[in-house]
């Protein structure tokens, strides 16, 4: 509630380690385990939750429906309908995960609804609420893991960037683990463990502001998938920076990594590559989820490693050396003909001005059938840090497509937001036909997104489902990084990371762009 209640980073912080510095190692470890936003996989159908519940409060399913519509979150309408109850249950977190969270995962469909009609009745309504929101996998309370670190580090004693790499890779929460996590000194004996990932934050001012062109390093922004690969005591392990072990996604790599020195991780992009180019993205997501890849995938979506970074070298974490002689690491150990297909170093960009850099930028986007996204700006005696971190590292995208397009659907959002309609679909014109072909959730202020919450609300035509339909009246310029056709899609195409730039009062919906307009613009991509 303390978290919940306030909006200061500093009073987040304090409310963490005053819980922290009283918690029982098992109820810590898996207070940590959610608040990272970690989740157990799903427990039971959310079909049965609400038919649960709306059998206990007495409620038709179309009641039920028009309540749900009404808040806009599963877990408080839940919390909100049960009859109320003078009880309130008085037991530790660790035991509430244990005997009424993971147990269900080996009862029977009566069994799980027994004790969860059980775990109701015990518990006051804010009590069901989070009960409600862990046990759907949708517990958020507006903290994110720097933060935990942060307050753990206070706990501990001891540098949030320690906090953070214990943290990172496949974990259990278990008092042995809160114990190790904040130990002044611990034995990793996780050998898979990777680095946290160094972010750079969007290029902010002007260059001149960064100083002398010859203290910076640029390359090419590889589109792609950010991964460290780790090669320890004879075996590989490749991390995506979701924290997820993607190693027999990319078995290639794998097999390669088994020349590389042991005690390597190297931080980098993975891409499809194939007679000497940067083949699209939209090759490389056939390679992605997968738990094989069969040999027809490995021929026609063959990968590679981008190599960015060199931070573990010969079992020594470098990260505090500079970027310059770390790369010049890296340039050694993947020396040779075998890694020259296989793990890359990103090329630096030769420039001895700020406007040279302006040119290469502006070019970027014609580079490898639009594989590129811009420039990487590194400073060449910046330290590998933790997270996003200003000043060292910052990345120059090239301008993004954009187009006008016409709101015809709206949803309700998550979180903060589920009692708005924030998640709109977009349409462009076809002839006289609107066609839909983008969805995006993010670009406008909280005030806009009231506003047209309230047009939803009075110019709603149908409903299908959370799913209203409006008036098309709306126009907003959509921004997006990439675009190419799609059989799944009805208007032929998908774009990549649309989002809504402004919304365009100054234009009528007759006057949005075309499918065709929009098709126009894959011969540029």
């Amino acid at each position: 509630m303390r978290l919940d209640q306030t909006n200061k980073t500093t009073e987040k912080v304090d409310a963490l380690v005053s819980y922290f510095k009283v918690a029982d190692s098992a109820d810590a470890a898996w207070a940590i385990y959610f608040l990272c936003g970690k989740k157990p996989r799903r427990l039971v159908k959310t079909s049965l939750l609400r038919t649960w519940a709306a059998e206990v409060a007495g409620m038709s399913d179309w009641l039920f429906a028009e309540c749900y519509d009404s808040v806009g979150d599963l877990a408080e309408t839940i919390a909100l309908i049960l009859p109320e109850s003078e009880r309130s249950l008085d037991m530790p977190l660790h035991l509430v995960v244990g005997e009424k969270l993971l147990r269900l995962r080996s009862l029977s469909e009566s069994e799980i609804r027994a004790s969860i009609l059980t775990s109701w009745d015990e518990m006051d309504a804010g009590q069901r609420f989070i009960f409600n929101k862990l046990l759907t996998g949708a517990f958020r309370v507006g903290v994110s893991q720097s933060l935990v670190t942060r307050a753990l580090g206070k706990v501990a004693s001891l540098e949030p960037q320690v906090i953070a790499h214990r943290l990172m890779g496949h974990w259990e929460a278990t008092p042995d683990f809160y114990r190790a996590l904040i130990a002044e000194k611990t034995d990793d004996t996780d050998r898979s463990r990777p680095y946290p990932f160094y972010l750079a934050h969007p290029l902010e001012g002007q260059l001149a502001n960064l100083g002398e062109p010859s203290d910076w390093s640029a390359e090419w922004k590889w589109d792609g998938i950010r991964a460290q690969l780790v090669r320890r005591q004879a075996d590989t392990y490749i991390w995506s920076r979701g924290e997820e072990l993607v190693t027999e996604q990319f078995p290639e790599l794998a097999l390669a990594a088994r020349s590389l020195p042991d005690g390597t991780v190297i931080d980098g992009e993975i891409i499809c590559w194939s007679e000497g180019r940067v083949m699209p993205f939209s090759t490389l997501q056939r390679r992605l989820g997968r738990k094989r890849v069969g040999k027809t995938l490995l021929k026609e979506a063959p990968v590679a490693m981008m190599a960015y970074d060199l931070i573990e070298f010969a079992g020594e974490d470098i990260r505090e050396k500079p970027f310059e002689s770390r790369r010049a690491l890296l340039r050694q150990i993947t020396a040779g003909g075998f890694f020259q297909d296989i793990f890359m170093v990103s090329p630096s960009l030769d420039f001895a001005s700020w406007e040279e850099l302006v040119d290469l930028r502006q070019g970027s986007r014609d580079r490898a059938e639009g594989a590129v996204e811009g420039l990487m700006l590194k400073r060449l005696q910046s330290p590998y840090r933790v997270g996003r971190q200003r000043g060292d590292w910052w990345k120059w995208k090239v301008d993004p497509y954009s187009i006008d397009a016409v709101l015809v659907y709206a949803q309700r959002g998550h979180g903060r937001r589920a009692s708005l309609y924030s998640d709109y679909t977009f349409a462009v014109w076809e002839e006289d036909k609107l066609v839909p072909f983008a969805k995006a959730y993010s670009g406008l202020t909280d005030e806009e997104i009231r506003q047209v919450d309230a047009f939803v609300k009075r110019n709603t035509l149908e409903r299908f489902g959370p799913v209203r339909v409006v008036k098309p009246e709306l126009v907003f310029e959509l921004a997006f990084e990439g675009i190419q056709e799609s059989n799944r899609h009805k208007s032929g195409i998908a774009v990549r990371f649309p989002r809504m730039s402004r919304w365009r009062k100054d234009k009528p919906a007759q006057e949005a762009n075309s499918l065709a307009e929009v098709k126009a613009l894959i011969s540029e991509a």
